[in-house]
């Protein structure tokens, strides 16, 4: 009886991993992921210009790795997920690192050229409330 007794908190602690969900995030939302981290920090307006470039500049190294991966990642061949579709259909949005040392830009010059903002179109907009 006593070694059954053994046996049931065994028994719990092997079934808990099995009743909790999975998380797996794929090589292009981990890129993604990554992607928007930055550019929250490139265009926060509580930062400091120091502390932008130290978290944008950390992030940058991070997003050039993932782009990496996610280029080579032969397991995304053949899926036509709708992440996977725009990511590739926007190369120049979603591999922003590779796709900005490409045009000899900043990574900030880049995003705001293909978002086909300038700075002119910047210094006449107006903030309003919606």
């Amino acid at each position: 009886m006593k070694s059954k007794l053994k046996l049931v908190p065994v028994l719990a602690l092997l079934a808990v991993p099995a009743l909790a969900p999975i998380a797996v995030a794929g090589s292009v939302e981990n890129m993604e992921r990554e992607r928007s981290i930055m550019l929250q920090a490139m265009f926060d307006p509580n930062m400091s210009q120091q502390e932008r470039h130290k978290k944008v500049d950390t992030s940058k190294r991070r997003l050039v790795d993932l782009e990496r991966i996610v280029l080579r990642d032969k397991s995304l061949n053949g899926r036509n997920t709708p992440a996977i579709k725009r990511a590739f259909a926007n190369y120049d949005l979603t591999f922003l690192v590779h796709s900005a040392t490409e045009k000899s830009l900043t990574v900030t010059d880049h995003w705001f050229e293909q978002l086909n903002l300038t700075s002119k179109s910047l210094m006449v907009s107006t903030r309003r409330r919606r």
